[in-house]
C-alpha cells in the first residue's frame, strides 16, 4: 500500500472546542495552565483521528491558538517591539500582535491581517524593520512533536518556509520589505537551527510549507529560494525534507526545487494539475525525490473521484520514482466531520467528505493505487464511490436556465454614465461632506442570538420574533441618529451570517449544522452549499429594511450580499461552471435589488467582500478564468436600477491595488474596504488609476477590542484627504460589527463622527 500524508487538520475541534478554549481565556473564564492543558488534549484527539485513519505522515505543528503565520514569526524573534514593551506575558503578547491591546499596560493597534492567498483564511502579516532579528527563540514545533511521541506517534513536523514566509513579510508601517542579505542570511540561519533541532528530536519528514511558489517568479526570487535552502539542506541530517506547495501549479520552477537537495515535493495536483503534470512529464525529476501527489480536495466538500485520482497517480508513476497520496492542502479549510450532520438526508449526505472523511479517502485511494485492473474492477470501495458520479445527482430548474440564455449585453449596462449619475445622486441624497456610515451589521447581544435560536427551534411565535426584532431596529435607529451618523442601517438583527441568512431564501442551497470552518482567529464561518440551480425562494430583504426606513428621516442603507461573494463563501458545484452559478446568483440578486428600490429604498449596499479571494495566483489567468465574469455578473446585478439610486460595495481584507481599475468596473457608485490595518497604499493606486468611484477606507479596526480615539480617526481621514478628493470620500469603519461589542461600537462611532465633525469644519 502506498504511503499517505496530510498537509495539515482543522484546529478548532469538532464543535468548536478551540474557539471556545481561547475566547474563555480572553474573558478570563479559562486560566493559562487551562489552556495549555486543554490545547494539548485537542492536538492529541486530532492526531489520533488521523492515527486510527491509518495516515501515515500526520502533521505537527499546524496547531495554532490564532494562526500559523504568527506563530513562526513568534517562533523566530519577528515580534515588533511596541508589543514587547507592553510588558506581558509571551501568551498575552502574542494575542496582542493578534488583535491589539488596550489596557494599563499600552495602547497598540494589531497588526495587518491578509487573506491566505486563494482562501477566506486569514494571516496575520509577519513584520521585518532594522530592528528585527530573526533567529530561533520558540519551541513550539519541538513541543508538540514530543507531545505526539509520547503518545506513540513520530509526526511530520511543519513550519512555514523560509521563502514563503519572506514573501508575505511587509516592512515598517506595510511598507515592502526590503530584502536584505543579513535578512536573508539571518532566514536562512534560523531555519537551519529549527531544521536540525527537530532532526535531532527524530522526526523523519520536515515539513516546510512553500505556497508562495505557485505565484509568478523572477529569477531574483528563484535565487532567494536557492539561497535559503542550501544551508537547510545540509543541516537535515537523517531527517528528510518535504517542500509543500499548494493553491496552484509550480511548473516553472519545478526542476529548480527538485534539484535543490530536498527529499520531497508536494505538488497540488486539484488547482494545478495539468501544469504541474506537463512539468513532471517534461523534467528529470532524482529519483531521491518522491512526488506527495495531491489528489484529495482540502478546498471542496465533494466526495473524491477515486478513478480521476487514481488515473492521476498512474500516470505520475510512468514518470516519478516514488510517489506518496496527499491532501492537496491543509484540511484547514473544510469542516471537520459529516458524522456530526444528523439533519442531513443520507442519500445527499454520501456525497460530501468533511476532513475526517478525506482521511478515509487517502488511504483508501492509496490501497486501490497498489491494485492492478481485475483487482479494481472487483473493487466494492472503488464501485461505490463511482456510483457517486453517475450523474443522477443534477438537478436542473428550466426557468433558471431559459431566464441565463435570454440575457443581453445591455443587461449587464447601467445608464445614464456614473459621473451623471453622481450629479443626480449628490442631488437628491443631499448628504454633507465626508458623510458618515458603517458598514451594514450591529453587535449581535447573546440576546439577540438566544432569541433567532428559540424562534428557529419553534420556542416562541413568529410574532414574537418579529417584535423582538422590531425592537433592536428601533433602539439601532435611535442610536445612530443620536450619534450623528448620516447614512443609516438596520443592524441586520435578524441574520446570522452574511451568506447562509440569503442562501435560506434562495432556491437551490443546502445548510449543515456544524460544518464550521476557521475564518480567522477563533472566527468561525458555516458556508452554504450549493446543490442545484438557483433562484429567489421570496423577497429576502425588503421587510426589514422597509420597516427600518420608516422609522426615520435619514437615509437607510439596504444590506445585500453579492453574487460573487455568495459562490465564494459557499460550497459551489461541481458539476457547472463558477460562472453560470454566479449568473444564477446575479440574478436573484437582481431581483431583490429592484424590489427593495420599489420599496423606497435609495442607497443600497451590494457586498462582494470575497471579490479578491478567488483571484487566480497567476497574473495571466486573472481575467480569462475570473475577472471576466465575476465583474459583469456585479454589473447584472445593478444595472436596471434608476439614476438616483446609489449603489455600494464593501470589500474585506484583501489586497486591491493591483485589480483597482477592474473593482472600478463594477461600476458601482461607493466602495467600502478594509484599509486600517495596512498603510494606505491603495490610495496610491486609486489616485493614479483616476478611480471614479467614491470611496470610503475604513478608519478604524473592528477586528480588535480597542476604541480608537477621535485623535487617531481624525489623523487617518487626513491621510485620506491627501490622496481622495474630498467629495469623493464616505467616513466608515472596516467592516461590520456584528462581532464587536456594545460599548466599544458606540464609543468608537461616536469618535468617528466627532472626528469627522472636526475635519469638516477645516474645509
Amino acid at each position: 500500500m502506498a504511503l499517505t500524508s496530510v498537509v495539515g487538520f482543522p484546529r478548532i475541534g469538532e464543535d468548536r472546542e478551540l474557539k471556545k478554549l481561547v475566547e474563555g481565556y480572553w474573558k478570563g473564564s479559562v486560566s493559562a495552565e487551562e489552556l495549555k492543558e486543554q490545547s494539548a488534549a485537542l492536538r492529541a484527539k486530532h492526531w489520533n483521528i488521523q492515527k486510527e485513519a491509518g495516515i501515515d505522515l500526520i502533521p505537527s505543528n499546524d496547531f495554532s491558538l490564532y494562526d500559523q503565520m504568527l506563530d513562526t514569526a513568534v517562533l523566530f524573534n519577528v515580534v515588533p517591539s511596541r508589543y514587547r514593551n507592553l510588558g506581558l506575558n509571551d501568551t498575552d503578547t502574542f494575542f496582542a500582535i493578534a488583535r491589539g491591546y488596550q489596557g494599563e499596560k499600552g495602547d497598540v493597534t494589531a497588526q495587518p491581517m491578509k487573506k491566505w492567498f486563494t482562501t477566506n483564511y486569514h494571516y496575520l502579516v509577519p513584520e521585518i524593520t532594522e530592528e528585527t532579528e530573526i533567529k530561533l527563540v520558540g519551541t513550539k514545533p519541538f513541543d508538540e512533536f514530543e507531545e505526539a511521541k509520547a503518545q506513540g506517534i513520530i509526526t511530520k513536523p511543519v513550519l512555514i518556509g523560509p521563502y514563503t514566509f519572506l514573501k508575505l513579510a511587509r516592512g515598517a508601517e506595510g511598507a515592502d520589505l526590503h530584502l536584505t542579505d543579513k535578512i536573508v542570511d539571518d532566514a536562512a540561519a534560523a531555519w537551519v537551527n529549527a531544521v536540525s533541532k527537530l532532526s535531532g528530536a527524530g522526526a523523519e519528514w520536515i515539513q516546510l510549507d512553500e505556497p508562495y511558489l505557485v505565484l509568478d517568479k523572477t529569477e531574483e526570487d528563484i535565487g532567494l529560494l536557492k539561497r535559503l535552502y542550501a544551508p537547510i539542506v545540509k543541516a537535515k541530517n537523517s531527517s528528510k525534507i518535504l517542500v509543500q506547495t499548494y493553491f496552484g501549479h509550480i511548473a516553472d520552477v519545478l526542476e529548480e526545487t527538485a534539484n535543490l537537495g530536498i527529499d520531497g515535493i508536494g505538488l497540488d495536483l486539484i488547482e494545478g494539475r495539468d501544469e504541474n503534470l506537463a512539468a513532471l512529464n517534461e523534467t528529470k525529476i532524482p529519483e531521491s525525490v518522491t512526488i506527495f501527489a495531491g489528489v484529495v480536495n482540502g478546498r471542496n466538500i465533494w466526495r473524491n473521484n477515486y478513478a480521476e485520482s487514481l488515473g492521476l497517480i498512474d500516470a505520475l508513476k510512468t514518470v516519478v520514482s516514488k510517489v506518496i497520496v496527499s491532501a492537496a492542502c491543509s484540511f484547514l479549510h473544510v469542516p471537520f466531520s459529516t458524522a456530526s450532520e444528523t439533519k442531513l438526508d443520507a442519500n445527499v449526505l454520501r456525497h460530501f467528505s468533511f476532513a475526517v472523511e478525506k482521511l478515509s479517502e487517502l488511504s483508501q485511494i492509496a490501497s486501490l493505487a497498489e491494485a492492478d485492473d481485475s483487482e479494481r474492477a472487483a473493487s466494492d470501495v472503488l464501485a461505490t464511490n463511482q456510483a457517486l458520479f453517475d450523474g443522477s445527482r443534477a438537478q436542473t430548474d428550466e426557468t433558471v436556465e431559459k431566464r441565463v440564455a435570454a440575457l443581453k449585453e445591455a443587461d449587464y449596462t447601467r445608464l445614464p454614465v456614473r459621473s451623471d449619475r453622481r450629479k443626480i445622486q449628490h442631488e437628491q441624497l443631499n448628504l454633507p461632506v465626508l458623510p458618515v456610515t458603517t458598514i451594514g451589521s450591529f453587535p449581535q447581544t447573546r440576546e439577540v442570538r438566544v432569541t433567532r435560536s428559540q424562534f428557529r427551534k419553534g420556542q416562541i411565535s413568529a410574532e414574537q420574533y418579529d417584535a423582538f426584532i422590531a425592537k433592536q431596529i428601533d433602539d439601532v435607529i435611535e442610536r445612530q441618529e443620536q450619534v450623528g451618523i448620516d447614512v443609516l442601517v438596520h443592524g441586520e438583527f435578524e441574520r446570522n451570517d452574511m451568506v447562509e441568512y440569503f442562501g435560506q431564501n434562495l432556491n437551490g442551497f443546502l445548510f449543515t449544522s456544524k460544518a464550521w470552518v476557521q475564518s480567522y482567529g477563533t472566527r468561525c464561518v458555516k458556508p452554504p452549499i450549493i446543490w442545484s440551480d438557483v433562484s429567489r425562494a421570496r423577497p429576502i430583504t425588503v421587510k426589514w429594511s422597509s420597516y427600518a426606513q420608516s422609522r426615520t428621516d435619514r437615509i437607510v442603507k439596504g444590506m445585500l450580499t453579492g453574487p460573487v461573494t455568495i459562490l465564494n463563501w459557499s460550497w459551489p458545484r461541481e458539476d457547472i461552471s463558477r460562472k453560470l452559478q454566479t449568473t444564477q446568483l446575479a440574478l436573484a440578486v437582481r431581483d431583490e435589488v429592484l424590489d427593495l428600490e420599489a420599496a423606497g429604498i435609495k442607497v443600497i449596499q451590494i457586498d462582494e467582500a470575497a471579490l479578491r479571494e478567488k483571484l487566480p495566483v497567476r497574473r495571466s489567468d486573472w481575467n480569462r478564468k475570473y475577472l471576466d465574469w465575476a465583474v459583469p455578473a456585479f454589473r447584472l446585478v445593478h444595472s436596471a436600477v434608476k439614476p438616483g439610486t446609489q449603489i455600494h460595495t464593501h470589500m474585506c481584507y484583501s489586497e486591491f491595488n493591483d485589480i483597482i481599475r477592474d473593482i472600478d468596473q463594477m461600476d458601482a457608485d461607493v466602495i467600502s474596504f478594509e484599509a486600517s490595518r495596512g498603510d494606505l497604499v491603495v490610495l496610491d493606486a486609486i489616485q493614479k488609476a483616476d478611480f471614479e468611484t467614491e470611496a470610503g477606507p475604513g478608519v478604524y479596526d473592528i477586528h480588535s477590542p480597542r476604541i480608537p480615539s477621535e485623535e487617531e480617526i481624525e489623523d487617518r481621514i487626513k491621510e485620506l484627504l491627501d490622496k481622495m478628493d474630498v467629495s469623493k470620500i464616505w467616513i466608515n469603519p472596516d467592516c461590520g460589527l456584528k462581532t464587536r461589542g456594545n460599548e466599544e461600537t458606540w464609543a468608537s462611532l461616536k469618535n468617528t463622527v466627532n472626528a469627522t465633525k472636526r475635519i469638516r469644519q477645516t474645509l
